[in-house]
C-alpha cells in the first residue's frame, strides 16, 4: 500500500489550517506558498475536502480554507479514506468490491483482513492535534 501525494498533500494542508486557521479564512495561495505545494495540485484537493465538510471555503476578497471542527476532532484515517479512497491492501477489501468466489476458501484472507484492519485503527488513532503536538511521535524533529 503506498499512500499517493493527494494523500499526503492533503494532510499537509490540513495540517496547515490546524495550525495557522485559528477560526480564520486562509488563501488557498498561502497554504501554497507555505506547503510547497501547486495552486494547480490544491485545486484538485481542496473541492474533495470542502465537498465532504471536512473544511470550509469562501470565495473573493477575504475568503479562503478553514477548518469545519476542532483539529483534535479529525482523524488522519478519515482523511486519508477521502483522498485515498481506500487503505484496503488487496482488491477484495476494497469498499463495494464484490465478493470473491475464492472467499471461503482463501488461506490469505484472515492475514490480509487484519492488516485492512490494524492499518485503519492505527490512522483512526491519529489526529491532527496529535501530530501538531507530535505527543505519540517524539522522536520526529519539530
Amino acid at each position: 500500500m503506498i499512500i499517493s501525494t493527494r494523500g499526503r498533500y492533503a494532510l499537509r494542508v490540513m495540517l496547515d489550517l490546524a495550525e495557522n486557521g485559528n477560526g480564520e479564512y486562509i488563501a488557498m495561495k498561502k497554504i501554497a506558498e507555505r506547503q510547497g505545494i501547486s495552486l494547480k495540485y490544491l485545486e484538485q484537493i481542496l473541492p474533495v475536502l470542502t465537498q465532504n465538510n471536512i473544511i470550509e471555503g469562501v470565495s473573493g476578497k477575504g475568503g479562503g480554507y478553514r477548518l469545519t471542527r476542532k483539529p483534535d476532532e479529525y482523524k488522519v484515517g478519515e482523511i486519508l479514506r477521502l483522498t485515498e479512497g481506500n487503505l484496503a491492501p488487496v482488491a477484495c477489501l476494497q469498499c463495494n468490491a464484490e465478493r470473491c468466489d475464492r472467499a471461503d476458501t482463501c488461506p490469505t484472507l484472515p492475514m490480509w483482513t487484519e492488516f485492512h484492519n490494524l492499518v485503519n485503527h492505527y490512522f483512526d488513532s491519529i489526529t491532527l492535534s496529535s501530530l501538531i503536538e507530535q505527543e505519540r511521535f517524539p522522536h520526529m524533529e519539530q
